[in-house]
Order: structure tokens, then sequence, then C-alpha cells
């Protein structure tokens, strides 16, 4: 059989072309990242409810748990709430199999993090601090969502994920919503921390230039 050349980018409803080995962040588009995380399910899909619980929504849970806790900055709330935009081109692998897969899914997803990043001003990767604190707000939102989705008992979830501190259930949109709502919603919520990105970087009125 004739030998074929191995695809290793993919093709985007944008129109972009993305090379998952050499990711560019000419080719990375928020309308992408926003249509592929809503329809990536979290937990393998093993989730109660009528609708898959997205990445996208998720992504907004983590985004409003940091904000909760954190005083920061419109470029940490835009890392937070793209903390895991590579997953709109590889998927959201759950930890034990990333374990499994080892540092080859690690090293791919760090090069598309900072096409992402680099697409929108921000640092390739979040400042070490900033990580640590994004992470402690994903695991939060990992405790509630396996105890009210994905089965796990509140012991089972307090051993995995830790005891949330200074976060209830009843401020997190946890239910699972339809995917055009979800990417909806995130499209919104990244627009709504640009504008404030802009509006702080805009020169005061009155300075002249």
């Amino acid at each position: 059989m004739p030998k074929t050349d191995s695809r290793a980018w993919q093709r985007m409803l944008s129109g972009r072309r993305l090379d998952l080995l050499d990711p560019s962040p000419l080719d990375v588009e928020i309308s992408d990242i926003a249509h592929g995380l809503a329809r990536v399910a979290r937990w393998n899909g093993q989730t109660v409810g009528t609708h898959a619980y997205s990445v996208a929504q998720h992504s907004l849970v983590v985004e409003t748990i940091f904000l909760h806790c954190h005083k920061a900055s419109p470029e940490d709330c835009q890392m937070a709430l793209l903390h895991d935009a590579p997953e709109y081109v590889i998927g959201d692998m759950i930890s034990p199999f990333k374990a499994v897969v080892g540092g080859g899914y690690k090293s791919v997803e760090k090069r598309l993090e900072a096409a992402v990043h680099l697409r929108f001003g921000l640092p390739p990767h979040p400042p070490r601090t900033l990580k640590a604190r994004i992470k402690a707000a994903d695991r939060i939102a990992a405790y509630f969502e396996a105890i009210t989705l994905a089965g796990f008992s509140r012991t089972e979830a307090k051993r995995f994920f830790g005891e949330p501190n200074g976060v209830s259930i009843e401020m997190l949109a946890i239910e699972p919503m339809a995917t055009t709502d979800a990417q909806t919603r995130f499209l919104a919520r990244f627009a709504e921390i640009e504008a404030e990105r802009a509006n702080r970087e805009a020169p005061a009125k009155g300075n002249g230039g």
C-alpha cells in the first residue's frame, strides 16, 4: 500500500487549521474554543441530567470560584476561564488516564496553552502562584461536580479533591445546560473580561495625546 503522510492538524469551523505539534496563535479563534469546549463532556460523560456537563460550563464555574476567592485582575480571570482551553482540540481526559499517558499529553497541552494565551495577549503560561490558585478553584469545582453530578459520596469527593472552604454550591451553575447555552455563556464571559481589560488599558480622559 502507498505510504500516506500523517496529519497532525485539526481543521476548525472558523476555517483555521491548527497544527497540534506547532500550534500558532494566529490559528486560534475564541469561537472555535467556545464551540469545542461546549461539546466536550466532563467526567467522560458519566454525569446525571439530560445534557452533558461540558468543559465550557466547568470553565465558567472555575472562574466564578476563582474570582470569589481572590482579588484578581482581568488577565488573571481570563487565564482562569481559559484554564482548560487546550481541550477544545485534545478533549478532556480524566486524571487517571492522563497519568497512564504520561508526559506526551502534557507537552501537547502546554504548547496549545501557550498558543491560546499568546493569541489573547496573555503570558504563555500562568505564573506559578496564579496557576496554584486556579488549580485550587478547579479542585473546588470538581468536588461539587463529583457529589452533584458524578455519583461520588461526600467522603470520596473530600478524599480526592479536598474539602471546599468559603464556597457554597448555591453560588455555582452546576446543573448541566444545553450545548448552545454553554457556548453562548462562555463567549459572553470571555467578551466581558476582554472589555474589562480594554477599559483598564484605555488612557484616562483629559490626559491628551
